[in-house]
């Protein structure tokens, strides 16, 4: 176990590391000129020749990836034309419109955004399995057809016509919620539930209806295997074949897509951030995207991949946990 553990962080670390190649290259390589993006469309000459300076874009391109690199592992020193700035590690560079260091701005943003995505995580997570596990549990009746149904206009409606269904349902016409705030959990918790539950539950309507659809397939796999028809043969009640055994054999792909779907929700939000008005990553990453604030862009993207990362390497580790012979492969 010790070993394909070691195994699996080795691999996450060289992931990592290639990212951060291709997004250097992607966003600092591939623009052209660098500084004049940073300076911005009115600068003058002379001022773009002090943001190249400042940012030392004059060394060769792998002496300034490795800078980058530096800032990630180490910290590393802007100059700001008048003094030097330290950027301690994890440093991910100075935004270009707010002189803001990328890293305290995420730190800002991240709070926020993982309120949502942890709670629509769980939701759409519970709601999705239990689905799916009705969904076999019921097979051959109208309430699997139904829920089939269902699933299918989930997985087909985007997340903005079910949060403004919600909005209009909730807010406006029965007025049960007020709009959507967010406001911090260690300034008011209970307002902080409130602000954040149509989010939760947008997010979760939609994303659960691929887990019910994907539980609901697995475990249709697994009632159809040999072993399973001896357990019938040997007088094993149904419920226990579907709890102990069929649902077993679901949770690989479950875990396999909720580590994809928990990292990438962290940049990947955008549409619920904005509708909901909540001040997370995924507005965050807009707004810099819109004004070519790269240094922002960079990070944010690099963040989120860290995430996916991390979610697919607690994933192996869950598969280990749940079957032995994963550790063998």
């Amino acid at each position: 176990m010790t070993g394909f553990l070691l195994r699996r962080l080795g691999g996450a670390v060289f992931v990592l590391l290639a990212l951060t190649v291709i997004l250097y290259a992607v966003f600092y390589v591939a623009p052209g000129d660098v500084a004049q993006i940073a300076c911005g469309p009115r600068c003058s000459p002379t001022q773009v020749a002090q943001v190249t300076e400042q940012l030392r874009l004059d060394d060769p391109v792998y002496v300034q990836y490795l800078h980058f690199l530096q800032g990630i592992v180490a910290g590393r020193d802007f100059s700001t034309g008048t003094g030097i700035e330290h950027c301690s590690a994890p440093c991910l560079g100075i935004s270009y419109q707010s002189d803001q260091q990328v890293t305290q701005l995420i730190l800002a943003k991240l709070p926020v955004t993982g309120s949502l995505v942890i709670g629509a995580f769980v939701g759409y997570v519970l709601l999705g399995v239990g689905t799916g596990v009705l969904s076999v549990w019921r097979r051959g009746r109208i309430t699997e057809r139904v829920l089939t149904w269902l699933t299918l206009a989930g997985t087909a409606t985007p997340v903005f016509v079910i949060g403004l269904l919600l909005i209009i349902i909730f807010c406006s016409t029965l007025q049960w919620l007020p709009s959507p705030t967010y406001v911090p959990f260690t300034e008011d918790p209970e307002q902080w539930a409130w602000g954040l539950l149509l989010p939760w539950v947008s997010l979760a309507l939609i994303e659960s209806a691929k887990y019910a659809r994907l539980t609901r397939s697995s475990m249709m796999e697994t009632l159809a295997e040999d072993h399973v028809r001896t357990f019938r043969a040997y007088g094993v009640s149904e419920h226990a074949i579907i709890g102990r055994h069929a649902l077993r054999g679901a949770l690989a792909p479950v875990i396999a897509l909720s580590a994809l779907d928990f990292g990438s929700m962290f940049g990947g939000a955008v549409l619920t951030e904005s509708l909901f008005g909540i001040p997370g990553i995924g507005r965050e990453l807009v707004h810099a995207v819109k004004v070519v604030d790269l240094p922002v862009v960079v990070g944010m993207v690099l963040v989120t991949g860290f995430f996916v990362v991390l979610a697919n390497t607690v994933a192996d580790m869950l598969y280990a946990v749940a079957d032995r012979r994963v550790v063998l492969s």
